[in-house]
């Protein structure tokens, strides 16, 4: 009687890298019942039920944006953002954990989970929107009446395994400030709601001089654990004139503030982004910023998003870190992101090409470096769920028996 196999699934002879665990070498990837069982060299093929060979490819835990907008709906409003289906889009760059940062605020937020989280393969993580329309109806986020701490609060203490935060962004940009529109409204109103339930804030945020300066958001506005997006945006002022990170800066991250990317198409700037990272200062987490309006602009991928870092000089592991273990940890849900024994087995599996690349930030300039990461394969819960290269595939010749059935010819 034949013994059970050990595994189910088997990636063996591709280079790991899992900061979570400080891996980086070749070792073989263990799956069983949806789960992580070994990360180790020289597992036998012979206990798999199947096994694919990833030589030559990065292999990783399941990529963390979290940053994106993938509540799709339908709206009569033209003041919107409209996400993007994260199974049609997010699978395809080995993301299989994703964060909707307050596309829905707390008049929609059933109708996201229902309709969207509840169905995609992709998992789905939100923070509410402080405003009760969201980016649903984007004229919410102006009117303080609809920014009510204890709502946002108490939805996220009903559904703590979804909703991880709040978010605020977008708030009274241009026109000047009065009663109805003070200028830390919608910031102070995240912060109380994040106190009420014990959860970090997200801000989307743009500077006013001399109201509400940027320095105040950071030193003194945010807490410990709290996430300022779009860091490299160009409304910052990040670096100074001799292209050396700015103190506060500094001052902000050592007190706790955590700096996320947020690429978008407005929000990621060489400018910003190349001197304050040759200064020691990258970004804490790799995120996209993803929705319709900015898919076929320059960020288009969390892939082309952590190429850039890779042409910049940040060193493969570091890249894999910020979109993976920091993220996770950013959002406390270190279980994700890793590739740790007992771990849900979201992998994912990259070519690292070398050539040269062109890039393009949101200020429509260029630069030019010699990496890019391509994704060949996508594992979520076990399952794979993007291989466009066939990498799990059998070769057509030698394809199973129903391969080779031409049905009209069934009686």
């Amino acid at each position: 009687m034949n013994e059970p196999l050990a595994f189910d699934f088997l990636l063996h002879g591709g280079r790991v890298i899992d900061p979570a665990n400080a891996i980086d070498s070749l070792r073989d990837v263990a799956i069983k019942d949806g789960k992580i069982v070994q990360v180790t060299p020289g597992i036998s093929k012979s206990k798999a039920a199947q096994s694919v060979d990833v030589s030559g490819l990065v292999v990783t835990p399941g990529i963390v944006d979290i940053h994106t907008h993938v509540y799709t709906f339908r709206t009569s409003s033209k003041n919107y953002v409209e996400g993007v289906n994260a199974d049609a889009h997010l699978l395809a760059s080995g993301v299989t954990t994703t964060m909707d940062v307050g596309t829905a605020g707390w008049q929609h937020f059933l109708d996201f989970k229902e309709n969207v989280i509840d169905r995609a393969k992709v998992r789905i993580l939100s923070l509410i929107n402080i405003a009760r329309g969201g980016m649903v109806d984007a004229s919410s986020e102006q009117n303080i009446v609809d920014m009510q701490p204890k709502v946002a609060a108490s939805l996220a203490q009903a559904y703590p395994e979804i909703i991880l935060g709040i978010k605020t962004a977008h708030y009274w940009t241009k026109d000047p400030f009065d009663a109805l529109h003070p200028p830390w409204a919608s910031v102070e109103r995240a912060v109380e709601a994040g106190e009420l339930c014990g959860l970090p804030v997200m801000v989307d945020f743009w500077p006013r001089l001399p109201e509400r300066s940027y320095p105040e958001l950071i030193l003194n506005k945010l807490r410990p654990g709290d996430i300022h997006t779009h860091v490299f945006a160009q409304q910052f002022p990040i670096v100074n004139v001799a292209g050396k990170v700015n103190d506060f800066m500094i001052a902000a991250r050592k007190r706790g503030v955590i700096f996320d990317l947020g690429h978008g198409a407005g929000s990621f700037w060489f400018r910003n982004a190349v001197p304050a990272f040759k200064d020691g200062f990258p970004p804490d987490s790799i995120s996209t910023d993803l929705h319709m309006g900015n898919i076929n602009g320059p960020v288009q991928s969390m892939q082309l998003t952590m190429s850039k870092f890779l042409s910049m000089g940040m060193p493969l592991a570091e890249v894999i870190q910020r979109s993976t273990t920091n993220p996770a940890r950013e959002i406390h849900r270190p279980e994700l992101g890793t590739l740790s024994p007992g771990a849900e087995a979201d992998v994912a599996a990259f070519r690292l090409m070398e050539g040269s690349f062109s890039f393009a930030d949101c200020g429509k300039a260029r630069m030019t470096g010699p990496y890019r990461l391509e994704c060949q394969l996508t594992l979520r819960a076990g399952q794979v769920v993007f291989d466009p290269g066939g990498l799990s595939m059998p070769a057509w010749e030698q394809a199973p028996a129903p391969y080779w059935v031409n049905p009209t010819l069934q009686a």
